[in-house]
């Protein structure tokens, strides 16, 4: 299956993609720039809530894949972004208590896209992921997603410490992955639920894992301390399975 790579260049470009309604991940403008366009483009970026980063030409030389960039480059997403009412109504549907994943601090498109991949296998209904500080839905993602991503929902969100408060009120409770938590084994992991991961080397962020109800650890019995994410993700997401697959 071939992904698009989205990267668009060029000031009237990124002015449709934005008024024709793509999803634009991340917006590129050169430091300084005020040009009636760019500020058009600018002010599309607002509406959209696009996150939007001012460098230095040299940054949009390297990025620019044509030479011609015009001081504005626009990263857009390869898949749509669900909402998260969507994908709490997807568990409705069903029949089933909510199962979400939450990624914290996940930059790398092969995690992310692994993460995704296992979520879809696990029966999750969905995976959050934060505007800031997170890949975005790329070709990249796609591809390590192995298809996962036409059938499992990404809602990306301003604030996920909001976000799980927001949760909370339709019943979900959260557990988060944390070296030197509860092990897994010891906890209960049923009923409606999110389940926290973070990056290998950050973790989960210190005001999402205070707006969790339970820290879980994988045991580790080897020589090194970690799994990378999206390994740790599977092993928790199974044990997730175990545990409701028990209560059926």
């Amino acid at each position: 299956m071939r992904y698009e790579e989205l990267t668009i260049e060029g000031r009237n470009a990124v002015l449709e993609a934005f008024r024709s309604g793509k999803t634009i991940d991340k917006l590129y403008v050169l430091d300084g720039c005020q040009e009636g366009i760019v500020n058009t483009i600018k002010r599309e970026a607002r509406k959209q809530e696009t996150i939007v980063s001012y460098v230095k030409k040299e940054r949009l030389d390297q990025m620019s894949e044509t030479g011609h960039h015009q001081g504005v480059i626009a990263l857009a997403a390869a898949y749509a972004y669900a909402n998260v009412e969507d994908i709490l109504a997807a568990a409705r549907e069903k029949g089933e208590d909510p199962f979400l994943f939450l990624l914290d601090n996940i930059e790398d498109p092969h995690n992310l896209g692994a993460i995704i991949r296992t979520a879809n296998l696990a029966g999750a209904h969905g995976v959050i992921i934060p505007k800031r500080r997170a890949c975005g839905l790329t070709a990249a993602v796609a591809r390590a997603s192995a298809g996962a991503l036409n059938y499992t929902p990404v809602a990306k969100v301003t604030n996920l410490a909001a976000t799980i408060e927001e949760l909370k009120k339709e019943g979900l409770w959260f557990v988060c992955a944390q070296m030197g938590g509860e092990s897994m084994y010891r906890l209960k992991l049923t009923g409606p639920i999110g389940l926290v991961i973070g990056s290998e080397g950050e973790g989960v962020g210190r005001l999402v894992q205070e707006k969790c109800d339970f820290t879980a650890s994988i045991p580790m019995q080897g020589n090194i301390d970690s799994l990378n994410a999206s390994v740790a993700a599977g092993v928790l997401a199974y044990e997730i399975v175990r545990q409701r697959l028990g209560e059926a």
